[in-house]
């Protein structure tokens, strides 16, 4: 072997990479279950997602899932028709987790709701729940008291202890666990609200930080992660000139409506001049979000079983697949 095929070798990728176009072909005889009417309701706010891009992108996408979904449970069964031959007990039901990561305003809400969508139109029709971890952080008055709200979204604003136990109740097989739930019109937990999960088949589970393998500058991390917990895991990616841009669109957006309701966090931007909230966006995602990209988020990329590269139009133009 010469030399420059030994360096190639080392820096080749952990990815197979695939085009727009490429990746559609995977899709097999996968049916386009959405119609533009309930895909209307799924898209997040200036999302420009199409039903061309759904087949494209997210059938092939649901097409592996199903494949992966199954494999594990006939490892499930497997397990328990071992566990049988000497013990009493057999294993609870367990869900299949997908974890699904990326910055502020780059949609993988949007992801995470299509997904869930198409992955519940299966012939099996399986149930198939989807959790954020913004119902994990630290109600707004544990932020002031820390002085960490203008670190909201960072990882230290999280009740990972909660976060964990939910996770290990839900693989744990328990008949059902609860989420807590957030608020983005007032910005805050809903203290007297939950989500229940009664043992789904799939959990979609969907957040900036959820495959990080720390959690806190300290050293008393605790020694499990979030991402522990997957199955499979997503990263939704872009350029972040591109998502900051898409987050000022989305603040424009905002100020001219859930930002004029009285009971809104953020109702001191609706006054504001198109001028000036551009600059308080910029201000915002210089602060507060691009900083978080970058130091925690971004970094956690390459931990991802699949990354949906997107473009300037919103657009996924590259999928890569991790190798196995």
């Amino acid at each position: 072997m010469n030399i420059q095929s030994t360096i190639n070798e080392h820096h080749q990728s952990p990815y197979q990479s695939f085009t727009r176009e490429e990746w559609e072909q995977l899709r097999a005889s996968m049916p386009q279950t959405l119609s533009e009417e309930r895909l209307a309701s799924l898209r997040g706010l200036n999302e420009r997602i199409s039903l061309h891009e759904v087949s494209q992108i997210y059938l092939p996408l649901s097409r592996l899932l199903n494949l992966y979904v199954a494999a594990t449970q006939k490892l499930h069964t497997a397990t328990n028709l071992f566990l049988q031959n000497g013990h009493s007990e057999v294993e609870q039901k367990v869900p299949y987790v997908i974890g699904i990561a990326g910055s502020v305003a780059v949609g993988k809400s949007t992801t995470a709701r299509i997904l869930q969508a198409l992955l519940s139109d299966w012939p099996t029709h399986p149930h198939v729940d989807l959790v954020t971890t913004d119902g994990f952080l630290h109600p707004n008055h544990v932020l002031e008291a820390k002085g960490l709200m203008e670190r909201k979204g960072f990882p230290e604003s999280y009740n990972v202890r909660k976060l964990l136990q939910f996770l290990i109740d839900v693989k744990s097989g328990q008949a059902e666990v609860h989420a807590p739930q957030y608020s983005h019109l007032t910005y805050d937990i809903l203290p007297d609200e939950i989500q229940i999960i009664s043992q789904p088949d799939i959990l979609i589970f969907e957040g900036l930080n959820v495959l990080q393998t720390r959690h806190t500058r300290t050293s008393k991390a605790p020694r499990l992660f979030v991402s522990d917990f997957f199955d499979f895991s997503i990263y939704v990616d872009a350029r972040e000139e591109d998502i900051e841009q898409w987050y000022i669109e989305r603040f424009l957006t905002l100020r001219e409506t859930a930002f004029r309701n009285p009971a809104s966090f953020f109702r001191r931007y609706a006054q504001l001049s198109p001028e000036e909230a551009v600059l308080t966006a910029q201000s915002i995602w210089r602060r507060i979000n691009g900083p978080n990209l970058r130091e925690n988020i971004e970094p956690t990329r390459g931990r991802a079983h699949l990354i949906m590269k997107k473009g300037r139009d919103h657009g996924v133009q590259e999928v890569r697949l991790r190798k196995l």
